[in-house]
This record gives C-alpha cells, structure tokens and sequence, in this order.
C-alpha cells in the first residue's frame, strides 16, 4: 500500500483511512488491542449516522454485533477496551463471552460516545473481513435439463481433452451443486441470517429486473458489512470446474486468505491447461430454466437432495 494512497474504509456513511503500518499476524487475541489504532478519521466534524440517545448521565449509544467479535474489542486482559475508555473519556460494556446482546457506550460528551463508536466499527469491520465465509447468495441450478447437460460437457471434455495438463474427472463441479453465484456472506449469528432474509425479502419488493436485481442485492449487502465490497456489478457465473475439487470432492469455489483465528491461508493448488476446452466449448448449451428463487445457501452442507443447505430464500412466482 502507498503512503500517498492509503486504503479507505466505508462505516457509517463516512470514509476513514487506514494509515501504514506493520502488518501482523493475528494468531492469537492478544496481538488485537493496538489494531484500531490505525485508522484515522477523514472529518472532525461530528457523525450524524449513529443514533445518540441523551440521558440524565450524559449520552448513550449501543452497537449490535456477534458475539464472536467481542474479544476483539476487549482485547487481552480488557486491555482495547481500557484504552477506548481512556482515549474517548466513556464507559463500554459489552455481553459475557456467548451471549447475544448490544455493546453498550455511554459518556459525559456526546463527541467522546461517537469516537468510541466510530472505533468499535472499525476494529468490527476489519476483524470481520478476517472470518472465513459462512454462506452465500445463490440462484440454483438444479433442474435435470442442466445436470444432464453439465454431465455431457463433462464426458465431452475428458473425451477431447484429458491428454492436456490437468484435466481429468476430479475438477469438476457436483452437478447437484451448481449455482449461479451473487456474493459471498460472512454470518456469525442467527439474527444475521435473519437480517439476510429480511433483505432479500426488501429487494425482491424494489428491484425486478434480473441483472438490476443481483447488482442491486450485493450494493445491499455490501452497505450493510454482510458482505465485502469486491466489485461494483455482479457478473452472473456457474463454477462447472475447480482445481479445489481435485483433493477435496465438497471444497467451494472461493475461500477467505484467513481462518476464524486470522491466520493466512495458503493452498497449493495443481492447475490445468484449459485452452482448448475454452475454444471447443466457448458456445456448449447447458440447457435453460426459470430463476425462480435467490437461497442464503450454508457452506460445507448437503441437504436431501445433495444441493447446498439453505438457510433462507425469496421467490419470484
């Protein structure tokens, strides 16, 4: 990252920078207490998006988040919390270790509860952007006219194609697993999973037109932190072959570079040579069918039909 050019962070309807700093290794919840301190605000003026309550003590204000999260603002000993207090002149609470329930601010000066909230988010944001991928936003494919036509892309090709580098049965997707993919989601409660529903449900009432409605879904998503901002528009894709599936059989098609702990992920991967499948199946006709429904689908599952498991899903007819 260039010091002329640092990363902009979006949180609450206003842009921060993250300053350079010494990248680290977040292996263990005690290297977490300084991280926030490397993100300045870009304004001094205050921050009109978070609601701040008046009380006979002061201000007051509360943030929901996972309780897989809160280590990250206690820090080791208590000691991010202390120092939040310190630098924004509040008191945070924040729920016992597994129990659901808000961060709760409060202070003398309502600048001092939106400063201390302002950090919350970041270090919420970044340390979410950390967890693997839970789910994620899918049109299935799972009507017996495209199975059976993935299948004979799939004999076409080992029959054309299995002398060039790579290629050979075990890269290819279960054809009772495709899906067009819209975005990947990080959901670390069930009351995400239902704020997922409730959005799609949202979306599925405003937007109609199909590319409209998967761009207009993710810009959604992106907005609310439930998924990462990558791209501005979604390009629509079926997974049909992955390198992954060639050690494990149930592998996804995308991962997180870092697991639940923060530690960076490196797969060695054997690749292919997929040059002349691309010339001689550029135009291969997987059949056609209805999009009648967006599913929050569960990674790592299988359900009775060995699709995905769904969490939820909107339909359209």
């Amino acid at each position: 990252m260039e010091v002329l050019r640092p990363q902009l962070v979006r949180i609450g309807g206003r842009i921060y920078r993250k300053n350079p700093i010494q990248e680290q290794t977040y292996q263990h919840e005690e290297e977490d207490e300084d991280f926030y301190q490397g993100f300045v605000e870009c304004a001094e003026d205050p921050c009109d998006a978070y609601e701040v309550v008046q009380t006979q003590q002061g201000f007051r204000c509360t943030v929901k988040a996972p309780s897989l999260l809160y280590k990250h603002i206690v820090g080791k000993r208590g000691d991010t919390r202390k120092k939040l207090e310190v630098e924004t002149k509040t008191s945070i609470s924040i729920p016992k270790p597994g129990q659901e329930g808000e961060i709760v601010i409060t202070g003398q000066h309502r600048s001092g509860v939106i400063s201390a909230r302002t950090r919350i988010d970041v270090l919420l944001l970044t340390f979410r952007r950390k967890q693997p991928f839970t789910h994620f936003l899918a049109f299935f494919l799972n009507e017996a006219e495209v199975q059976e036509r993935f299948l004979k892309f799939q004999e076409e090709v080992l029959e054309k194609c299995s002398m060039d580098h790579g290629v050979d049965s075990t890269i290819f997707q279960n054809p009772k697993k495709l899906h067009l993919t819209i975005g990947m989601l990080v959901l670390l409660s069930e009351q995400e999973i239902q704020q997922t529903c409730e959005m799609l449900q949202q979306c599925k009432e405003e937007f109609i037109e199909l590319q409209e409605l998967v761009d207009r879904v993710l810009e959604r998503f992106q907005a609310s932190g439930l998924i990462v901002k990558e791209w501005n528009s979604v390009k629509l894709h079926a997974t049909v072959m992955n390198t992954l599936f060639r050690k494990d059989p149930n592998a996804e098609g995308r991962y997180n570079l870092y697991t639940a702990d923060g530690k960076y992920i490196f797969k060695e991967r054997e690749s292919f040579d997929g040059r002349n499948i691309l010339k001689l199946f550029e135009n291969f006709y997987f059949g056609t069918l209805k999009l009648n429904s967006i599913h929050i689908s569960q990674r790592f599952t299988v359900d009775s039909f060995g699709n995905y498991a769904s969490c939820g899903q909107i339909d359209f007819s």
